[in-house]
């Protein structure tokens, strides 16, 4: 594994085009994303007590309907909002984004604020993010900033055998890849710990979906995102590209038993949790005997 510091940005993704592709208009939230976070919604039922207050890093990316379904599920906890993108309060306020504030709750007497640079957590919920992000060291650390001691985070991304159809038939034909290489699960469990996470736990699955057509797949992969690989096409597409992508994808694409055109994720799942910080070597620290002998009960406990 290539260790990535703060300095490093991720091989072969464009970070320039991933900050564009932040800062562009969504009007509402891929629904790939919504389903990623409603399946790790029920990881939630690990944890043995829910968080006293949460934080949604870049909602519109995480999605609207997930962060309403958090709400209720947590109907107790103080809320808030990040977001990369600084036009994002203007618009959850504005009245081009009435539907935004209305599904984060803007306007109620539980509307969550946009967080501050010093803001501090239980959770800290961030959905289909990383794999977007040109220096996730130096984010992971910001987000372990924002959680409390004993606190946690929960992520999902795409990992590297996400698309491989669509790459599979690219190289066929020489072309450059059609996204970014993504990060292996591995590779995020050595960073979280670089970045001063405790107990890193990752899990992925596939997501398989099927297309009636390479036109049908093409627009919803529109809505999911744009190739941010620095080896991209430079230069614009016409209408007689789209129409050879079409029919390039329609006769070598795979397809599964009922002849519909097939397109795999990798889902990658991880949290974390922020525990105290350790003493550094030559430091001291002093027990008392009383400390000491209650230690030892609750270790035997």
């Amino acid at each position: 594994m290539t260790t990535l510091t703060e300095e490093t940005p991720v091989p072969g993704l464009d970070p320039v085009a991933a900050r564009r592709w932040l800062l562009r208009e969504h009007a509402t939230s891929p629904w790939l994303n919504e389903e990623v976070a409603r399946r790790m919604m029920d990881r939630l039922q690990w944890f043995r007590e829910p968080p006293a207050s949460w934080l949604h890093w870049e909602p519109l990316v995480g999605g609207l309907e997930a962060h309403r379904s958090l709400t209720e599920r947590l109907p107790q906890a103080r809320c808030l909002v990040s977001a990369e993108d600084p036009r994002v309060p203007g618009r959850l306020q504005g009245r081009a984004g009435r539907s935004l504030r209305s599904l984060l709750g803007w306007g109620s007497s539980r509307a969550p604020a946009v967080a501050g640079p010093d803001a501090r957590v239980s959770m800290l919920w961030a959905n289909m993010v990383l794999h977007q992000e040109s220096r996730p060291q130096s984010l992971l650390r910001r987000w372990h900033g924002h959680i409390d001691v004993g606190g946690f985070l929960m992520f999902s991304c795409l990992g590297p055998d996400s698309l491989g159809e669509l790459r599979a038939v690219y190289q066929e034909q020489g072309w450059p890849p059609p996204a970014h290489s993504f990060t292996d699960m591995h590779d995020w469990g050595d960073m979280l710990v670089q970045a001063g996470f405790a107990e890193p736990v990752m899990d992925m699955e596939r997501i398989v979906l099927t297309y009636s057509s390479a036109a049908a797949m093409l627009d919803e992969l529109r809505g999911f995102g744009r190739n941010l690989a620095a080896v991209r096409f430079r230069s614009l597409r016409g209408r007689g590209w789209r129409t050879r992508l079409e029919s390039t994808l329609e006769r070598h694409g795979p397809r599964d038993g009922q002849g519909r055109l097939t397109l795999g994720f990798e889902i990658i799942y991880g949290h974390a949790f922020k525990s105290a910080p350790r003493p550094r070597q030559g430091e001291s620290q002093s027990v008392s005997v009383d400390e000491m002998r209650a230690m030892l009960r609750n270790r035997r406990a």
